[in-house]
């Protein structure tokens, strides 16, 4: 591998690392969630905003970050954004009630809006030509490389907690457990800024501020000397036709001819959420609980969860170009509503009784002359057996108790739900996961792409946010038979919309698309 290679590799990786960021900071809340819970004495709607807050925000750093980064470049916004990582993570940790959680988890989310854009844009214009798609496709793996850490780290804080070692007990990790996971991202959020440092600003921005000697240094150290001024020609060529363009407006979305991209666009772009990707990802400790393994137990299943994400996100970076967009697509669509429906039949099955054994075994502080009134009764549903246990002990209690009650109470195919969310992250990691935003940039013609992308993707977070938000709230109204299986139905309406309405992109230049969706 040549020095050239070597340099341009090791930037891509530092700049990538926003990507990782991003990903941890987003699922991280998963093993918090039981923990602030009882703490903050939360609604499920209040713990739906502690997890989905971020992805609200994120929606606004992602609609700043694009103009600031034209302005100020693209180097000098992923500092700020290191910094506000850093900022969140220290803050969440530190946070005395439920009010100061939400405000550090949302200045969280305005970096991870800017990581999401500005990273993959910046490796796009380092990286030479030939070698983009696989740079570029450095950020989506740090994402999901940022997920399964979240899910590993807060599973070895929760051991950490339950050891007898005495430095465990001195960094408080018992009591502390839930601040710990979120305080530990500052650690990659500080390395993550210093790494800036020994990145070189954007050869593109560089020559739009008219630093062409600069620019041409930096292109110097990632292709040949004739290829560095070659390219540099044309991005001055493409900025001086730029300045005699008018600037695309929000109104030039729904003109006539780009209905179709647009169409297409949206489908992709909910259904990549509605499914309810992120209840799965965000909430996974909580849904292995429901299935009564215990604590320990829904932690190690959730970091399995992590290492799916991240073996199937890699066989879909190696496949895309090989078997195109829409095949898989659609092998990934039918993954996932046969995973779906697979956890609905799992959760349906499911009893819920307390004998006498179990009973027994509850903590002291479960008022055990209130609970035994439910001693020996079989309830058929999830629904049933929680309200029966607010009845019985009171909301507040109930609320309280509810994860340790419905672990000694379950009874159901605990390995048939771990298949179905297996099947399920996997199918979804292989397919719409990674393909939607490969589809975003090609979909678009080039004048309007930026526009178009940013339009789709905040209809995409705000789809995000809503699964997230209403998730806690779905559970415990709807249940979690009945959850799954609606979105279960939303991902075979998906498939149909894709099957019908999404063209295959793979092996046709943009301008070939252009003429085929848009003229």
């Amino acid at each position: 591998m040549s020095k050239k290679q070597l340099y341009v590799i090791r930037i891509a990786a530092i700049v990538a690392l926003g990507g990782f960021l991003l990903g941890f900071d987003a699922s991280v809340i998963s093993g918090v969630v039981k923990f602030i819970e009882p703490e903050f004495n939360l609604t499920k709607l209040e713990l739906g905003w502690a997890v989905s807050s971020i992805t609200l925000t994120a929606a606004l750093g992602m609609i700043i970050a694009g103009p600031m980064s034209d302005k100020h470049g693209r180097r000098k916004i992923l500092k700020f954004a290191a910094i506000l990582f850093t900022i969140s993570a220290v803050g969440s940790a530190l946070a005395g009630t439920f009010l100061w959680l939400i405000i550090f988890r949302m200045i969280g989310g305005l970096a991870v809006g800017a990581a999401l854009i500005i990273a993959p844009m910046y490796i796009a214009e380092v990286a030479p030509p030939e070698k983009r798609g696989q740079l570029v496709s450095f950020n989506q793996l740090n994402i999901v490389i940022g997920i399964s850490i979240a899910f590993f780290t807060n599973y070895l804080i929760l051991k950490w907690g339950n050891s007898e070692a005495e430095w465990t007990k001195t960094l408080g990790f018992d009591k502390w457990n839930w601040r710990w996971m979120l305080g530990l991202e500052a650690i990659p959020a500080i390395l993550y800024y210093l790494g800036l440092f020994i990145v070189p600003r954007s050869p593109r921005w560089l020559m739009t501020q008219n630093k062409k000697e600069e620019a041409l240094v930096v292109m110097k150290k990632v292709v040949s000397d004739t290829e560095a001024k070659s390219q540099l020609n044309e991005v001055e060529q493409s900025i001086a036709e730029d300045k005699g363009k008018a600037k695309s407006k929000i109104s030039d979305l729904f003109k006539k001819n780009m209905r179709k991209v647009i169409v297409i666009g949206l489908i992709v772009g909910i259904f990549q959420q509605i499914v309810g990707i992120n209840a799965v990802l965000f909430y996974a400790p909580m849904i292995f609980e429901q299935t009564g393994i215990g604590t320990d137990a829904s932690f190690i299943q959730a970091a399995l969860v992590g290492v799916t994400n991240l073996v199937f996100t890699v066989i879909a970076i190696l496949t895309i170009d090989k078997l195109g967009r829409k095949p898989l697509l659609i092998i990934g669509m039918i993954g996932i509503a046969v995973s779906l429906f697979l956890l609905s039949y799992g959760f349906s099955e499911a009893t819920y009784t307390l004998n006498e054994k179990a009973i027994s075994n509850l903590p002291t502080e479960i008022n055990q002359t209130k609970i035994i009134q439910l001693q020996d009764k079989v309830f058929e549903s999830d629904i049933d057996f929680k309200a029966a246990i607010a009845s019985t002990l009171g909301e507040e209690a109930a609320n309280m108790h509810e994860s340790t009650l419905v672990t000694a109470s379950a009874k159901m195919n605990t390995f048939l739900i771990l298949m179905g969310i297996i099947g399920f992250v996997g199918a979804f990691a292989m397919s719409i996961g990674p393909v939607m935003w490969v589809l975003f940039s090609e979909l678009f013609p080039n004048k309007i792409r930026g526009l178009a992308i940013s339009f789709v993707g905040l209809i995409n977070l705000a789809v995000a946010f809503l699964v997230q938000l209403l998730f806690p709230w779905q559970l415990a109204k709807t249940g979690n038979t009945n959850t799954f299986l609606l979105f279960g139905v939303f991902a075979v309406i998906g498939l149909i919309l894709i099957y019908i309405k999404v063209p295959e992109t793979k092996g046709k230049s943009l301008e070939e698309l252009e003429d085929l969706l848009v003229k």
